[in-house]
């Protein structure tokens, strides 16, 4: 879910998602990422250039998801003790 709310804020790049979850290594980043591409929430889109460049996005399944994720922050919210 927190990858989702990454990318709510647009497409961006593995790296910087990366520099939003310092204490995701890489190849969990990586998998997780291919799993919410294999569901359909994500979309990855590799560009032929030399570095590679790739840039993650949110399909319109994942934009559908947003009013969930936004709710479920709301009630964490509201429940969470100080």
């Amino acid at each position: 879910m927190v990858i989702l709310y990454i990318l709510s804020e647009g497409t961006l790049r593995f790296g910087e998602i990366k520099r939003k979850l310092p204490n995701v290594t890489d190849s969990n980043l990586t998998k997780d990422l291919r799993l919410l591409e294999s569901y359909g929430v994500i979309h990855r889109e590799v560009y032929p250039v030399v570095p590679p460049k790739v840039e993650y996005s949110l399909t319109e399944m994942g934009k559908d998801f947003l009013p969930i994720l936004d709710s479920i922050n709301k009630w964490a919210e509201k429940y969470t003790v100080d």
